[in-house]
């Protein structure tokens, strides 16, 4: 093993779609990765033509290709955690997964739950949710629904705190190792995302914060999680600094575009002025 290898590096494989408007997907995986620490690869699975607005159309990269990025990049620079988003649907599931089972099969897993964008657009296929659930949800070092996807994937209704628990439990039980079920889409002054492991289970509040920012809320925090996992940071820091950072980069974003605009993921450029 050569010595760069030999110390976590914060090397983090994003396996995910692109976005046109760059404040979602890949762009803002890429982003979020990169400041907080962390070296960002990626392995893109469709091409969406998108702005604030909404998703105008979606191009699936072939899925040989996407084997391939994957394989490579593993085979070459390695990495210490695969977070996944936009798969959209059932065949580029299989073969992410099946990929993921040949070359990282000890690498932990970061699963977005991806179906819904900001703008209301459905980014999963109905035929492909069994699919997610069956090959990439057992096994996941943490899970990262928002409260729609934990209802869709835990058959329970998800309106409450009491709901957000209940849903988690039904997912470790499907063979997730950890699920964070975020809070956003709950009404209340107070966003409360509960995080549960097979031991523990923890709560994290923040006030609402007023804006129409929100686009690439859910990839970047999952993003950012991951860097801090491949940093070495245990599960409940690294969701904590995870979510300090998309707090942030939601109260500094400024107004882009005519609908849901991006968070600000360089705000830590801005403080260093």
């Amino acid at each position: 093993m050569r010595e760069c290898e030999k110390e976590k590096r914060g090397r983090v494989l994003s396996i995910a779609g692109s976005d046109s408007g760059g404040g979602a997907g890949i762009q803002a995986d890429i982003k979020a990765i990169t400041m907080n620490g962390g070296y960002a690869m990626t392995a893109i699975t469709a091409i969406t033509i998108q702005n604030t607005v909404g998703v105008h159309g979606v191009v699936p990269v072939p899925l040989d290709a996407i084997r391939g990025q994957i394989k490579v990049t593993l085979s070459d620079i390695g990495t210490d955690v695969i977070k996944t988003g936009m798969l959209g649907d059932r065949k580029t599931i299989e073969a992410v997964a099946d990929t993921l089972d040949q070359f990282a099969t000890k690498v932990p897993r970061v699963i977005d739950p991806v179906m819904v964008a900001t703008s209301g657009d459905r980014l999963l296929a109905s035929d492909a949710i069994d699919v997610l659930k069956n090959l990439l949800v057992p096994d996941a070092t943490l899970l990262t629904p928002n409260a729609p996807e934990a209802e869709i994937l835990s058959g329970r209704a998800v309106e409450t705190i009491d709901g957000q628990r209940r849903a988690a439990e039904r997912l470790l039980e499907a063979g997730a190792k950890a699920v964070l079920v975020k809070g956003g889409h709950i009404d209340g002054k107070v966003i409360t995302d509960v995080l549960q492991t097979e031991y523990d289970e923890f709560f994290f509040e923040a006030g609402r914060i007023d804006t129409s920012s929100t686009h690439g809320t859910g990839c970047t925090l999952a993003s950012a999680i991951a860097t801090h996992l491949a940093l070495g940071k245990s599960l409940v820091d690294s969701v904590d600094a995870g979510r300090n950072y998309l707090l942030k980069a939601i109260e500094k974003a400024e107004p882009l575009g005519q609908g849901h605009g991006p968070v600000h993921h360089s705000w830590m450029l801005d403080e260093t002025d």
